[in-house]
């Protein structure tokens, strides 16, 4: 193109340089980023309390849920009550843990163990909690017994089945190669079949956390008189939304934190896998 007839062309068809922006950008990490909606959420929420949209007996103000658990805190009323629903949890977990992972054993090592294991288990899991708190109170009375078997049984299940599915989803392959280096059978249950199934095993612990803390929220019905249950039920008589609020948000805590430390215990425990190792 010649000069004169580049001079001719109007001045905004003419190429300008780029320009770059130089406007801040105001970039979080993702762990901050996750919790963007949440705040959201609750501030929505305290705004609509505030202008009397939710009235407090329908649902109290976050403010409010707050200063109630500060001032249970200090009372020292949430902390005991935390201690006795963490003690049924940890006992009715230690025998729901041990009692699935026997039953996976028995049921998953041998074809004659499944068919004397498999089948009443299947049929226990379908059974809804709330039918059987009428028989354990009749079998074991209003005390912490029918608390903690609830527990228990709620915790059995998800060790059973996940650890169940992992033994008998073992790579076959990884049979042959023991079997070749002259493993007997219990070195192949040792040293090739567990180690297969522990990863299985540690999503069925992650499950029974879980299934744990919702069987205590229906066994602390049972005529209690301390945990978390019990100061919920308690609130519920005074319409103290603010209090059932405080107590849900400690079983949700709770059930988080269990989490995060079996995940904790994975990441240790399959450091191994290659989706675990970092790059």
């Amino acid at each position: 193109m010649s000069e004169t007839h580049a001079a001719r062309l109007p001045h905004a068809l003419i190429a300008a340089p780029a320009r770059r922006s130089f406007r801040p950008r105001l970039t979080l990490p993702p762990q901050l980023r996750r919790f963007l909606s949440p705040l959201a959420i609750i501030l929505l929420w305290q705004a609509a309390s505030m202008a009397g949209l939710i009235a407090p007996r329908t649902l109290a103000a976050p403010s409010t849920i707050l200063a109630s658990a500060w001032e249970l805190t200090l009372s020292g009323e949430l902390p005991s009550h935390l201690l006795v629903s963490l003690g049924r949890v940890g006992a009715g977990l230690a025998i729901g843990l041990s009692a699935g992972v026997a039953l996976a054993l028995v049921a998953g090592l041998s074809r004659r163990g499944e068919e004397v294991v498999d089948a009443p288990m299947q049929m226990l899991r379908t059974l809804p909690f709330l039918a059987l708190v009428p028989l354990f109170i009749l079998w074991f009375g209003i005390g912490e017994t029918p608390k903690i078997a609830l527990v228990a049984l709620g915790a059995t299940f998800p060790v059973y089945l996940t650890l169940f599915s992992g033994i008998r989803g073992v790579e076959p392959k990884l049979v042959e190669a023991g079997q070749v280096f002259g493993l007997d059978r219990r070195g192949l249950v040792r040293h090739v079949v567990l180690p297969a199934a522990l990863p299985s095993a540690l999503v069925g612990l992650r499950y029974a956390l879980g299934s744990a803390w919702l069987s205590l929220v229906i066994a602390e019905q049972i005529n209690a008189s301390s945990g978390i249950g019990f100061l919920i039920n308690d609130a519920r008589e005074f319409l103290r939304t603010d209090i059932i609020v405080v107590g849900l948000l400690v079983y949700a805590l709770l059930g988080l934190g269990a989490d995060a430390l079996v995940r904790l215990v994975e990441r240790r425990a399959l450091a191994w896998r290659p989706s675990l190792v970092k790059g």
